[in-house]
């Protein structure tokens, strides 16, 4: 019986070929086992049904085909299938490619159409595809991440991951911005993933410390095209962990990779930590210096911040004590010709402090938006003020040229009190810690005591001698910051110069002591300086003396009486007289920028303040 029916199958086809064309002539569609009929020699039945068009009839991609007797006699003209009638998200993404632009159509890759199956996201079907043309990325299969998908692990990075699948992009130049930004931006969709990281058991902070780089600062700000990436260190698709002898980054490889961007590398210089954190097991070195330069801003800032609190309440009491005795007609005792002009700074002090200015603003403008990379606002500097991290680069090592010379100019100012000068008594020891030095002395502690039992109102407010306790605090924090910041900058200035005798990982503490040194200084500056020197209730708004060098009579003897009184035992008061006082155009210019950096450094301290509170800086 059932090879009858075997034997009257080709009849049974052949009625409904001949029936088939009258129901289409009546406006049916067509019933694709139809088409099977005459076409089951180039299409599988059962794989057609089976495949993702399965579900759709023949017509609905061979829209030409409405006639059957037409088409069966050749008449109906087919012409290629158009995908994008229905896949119109795909075709959008594909139109904008670069397989588009090389021509390379949707049947270039989908050639199974008839048999396609749906990929379940299994990357696995992806590769296959993808290396059938891009053989030359083939070594792909040999990566951690082709050996991983080949595996079943869909976590492992694929083409796709990278590339997409359809809005497949051109990488053009190599060295333009977007090229440079693709090599490490499909690198951290993934790697940014701490929970799919943790669960393949793969270094879970690449990103954050990559981040806190100056690669990943630069790229950040956005500019990604000065600075290495990812594949510029791991390659492309040649991925390979670092114990593998033919990964980029195994040691015995890491000078050949180095030398890519820095020419001169050598063994030591690659033994920079690119990933390097705060880890106090993996790296103890970084671990203890990022601590003790904590613990010397926090110790710093909490001494002098205090004092700054103190000093400001104390002083405002103290002047609404003078205002209220001037209401009540007190008069202040009176100083004989107390508005005379005294000289207290020469014109080759005047001109250090200008530089000291400049090259501190300089410092701290193109400075603190590489270090607060992560704020709006620094990459609205670094666009808009500067326009590209590079100018801000360049501004800043212009500051540090500056500082530099102001530097020289210290040693030789104290090389010269020390040795050269005539109108000082005693050897250069003598001279050190002498009441004209900057040096601390025993005196300081006393007026230290001092001032703490004036801000607790337990005694009168002191009277100094030619320099304050905080003022040598200053000049010494200079030469400290010379050796640090200093120090540190020179050596991320010329990373293969000092890459050739010191070890990497000096770098990195280069840019521990660079960072936070220079966050002190700034912090100090805008906040304690200023205030020790233009903001205490006083002098608001601001003390002109560094500027022209000159000051009454009357503020000599409250600031620094005791200096006031060495002078007339040594009967040399006279010689300090300011022959004439500064001009009213020089004075404008000066104190118009003086007024400037207050207001830029005022600036400063907010935005910082702004970057801690939401949880960026240090």
């Amino acid at each position: 019986m059932l090879s009858k029916v075997f034997r009257l199958f080709p009849v049974l086809l052949l009625l409904m070929a001949v029936a088939r064309p009258a129901a289409a002539e009546s406006g049916m569609a067509i019933d694709p086992a139809t088409c099977l009929g005459c076409h089951s020699g180039k299409v599988s039945a059962s794989a057609f049904a089976a495949s993702v068009h399965g579900k759709n009839a023949c017509t609905s991609c061979h829209v030409e085909i409405t006639d059957l007797a037409k088409h069966m006699r050749g008449e109906t003209k087919v012409n290629k299938v158009r995908c994008e009638r229905c896949h119109k998200k795909e075709n959008s993404e594909h139109y904008a490619s670069v397989h588009a632009q090389k021509e390379v159509m949707c049947a270039d890759c989908h050639t199974d159409i008839h048999t396609h199956t749906y990929w379940n996201k299994d990357k696995r079907k992806v590769v296959a595809k993808c290396i059938q043309c891009h053989d030359k990325e083939a070594g792909y299969r040999n990566s951690i991440h082709g050996k991983g998908v080949a595996a079943g692990n869909m976590d492992s990075a694929a083409c796709n991951d990278c590339h997409n699948l359809h809005a497949i992009k051109p990488l053009g130049d190599p060295k333009s911005k977007e090229n440079r930004e693709f090599h490490t931006k499909v690198c951290m969709k993934c790697h940014a993933d701490e929970k799919m990281m943790e669960r393949n058991n793969v270094f879970t902070v690449a990103v954050e410390t990559f981040m806190e780089s100056y690669h990943g600062k630069n790229y950040r700000l956005g500019f990604p095209e000065k600075v290495a990436g990812c594949a510029d260190c791991h390659t492309a698709h040649g991925v390979l962990p670092a114990k593998d002898p033919n990964s980029s980054v195994n040691p015995q490889n890491l000078t050949a990779t180095c030398a890519k961007c820095h020419e001169k590398a050598t063994p030591l210089f690659t033994k920079f930590y690119s990933h390097g954190s705060h880890d106090r097991e993996k790296y103890p070195i970084l671990f203890y210096t990022f601590i003790a330069m904590t613990g010397l801003l926090v110790s710093t800032f909490a001494v002098f911040w205090v004092h700054t609190l103190l000093w400001m309440f104390r002083g405002f009491v103290e002047n609404r004590e003078k205002q209220q005795a001037l209401i009540n007609g007190h008069q202040e005792h009176h100083i004989e010709d107390g508005h005379k002009v005294y000289r207290r700074f020469k014109r080759r002090h005047i001109a250090l402090h200008l530089l000291v200015i400049i090259s501190f603003l300089l410092l701290s403008v193109s400075g603190l938006p590489l270090k607060f990379s992560d704020q709006q606002w620094a990459k609205f500097m670094m666009d808009h003020i500067f326009g590209h991290s590079a100018n801000a680069a360049f501004v800043h090592r212009i500051g540090a040229c500056i500082t530099f010379v102001y530097f020289v100019g210290s040693l030789l100012l104290s090389f010269h009190f020390l040795f050269v000068r005539k109108d000082l008594k005693g050897n250069w020891l003598q001279r050190m810690f002498g009441p004209d030095s900057l040096m601390p002395n025993l005196r300081d502690i006393s007026d230290v005591a001092g001032m703490v039992r004036w801000f607790l109102f337990r005694g009168p407010k002191p009277t100094f001698e030619r320099w304050t306790y905080w003022e040598k605090f200053d000049f010494i924090a200079v030469f400290w910051g010379m050796f640090a910041i200093g120090g540190s900058g020179l050596m991320l200035w010329f990373p293969e110069f000092f890459g050739s005798f010191l070890p990497g990982w000096m770098f990195n503490v280069a840019t521990i002591v660079h960072s936070d040194e220079a966050l002190l200084a700034t912090g100090f500056i805008f906040t304690v300086h200023f205030f020790n020197t233009h903001g205490r209730p006083e002098k608001f708004p601001m003390d002109f003396v560094i500027f022209n060098g000159q000051l009454p009579k009357h503020e000599f003897l409250e600031e620094r009486g005791d200096q006031w009184k060495r002078y007339e035992e040594l009967g040399i008061t006279e010689q300090f007289a300011a022959k004439k006082t500064s001009g009213v155009a020089y004075d404008f210019i000066v104190k118009t920028f003086g007024f400037c950096a207050v207001i830029i450094g005022i600036s400063l301290t907010v935005l910082m303040l702004f970057a801690f509170l939401s949880g960026g800086g240090h």
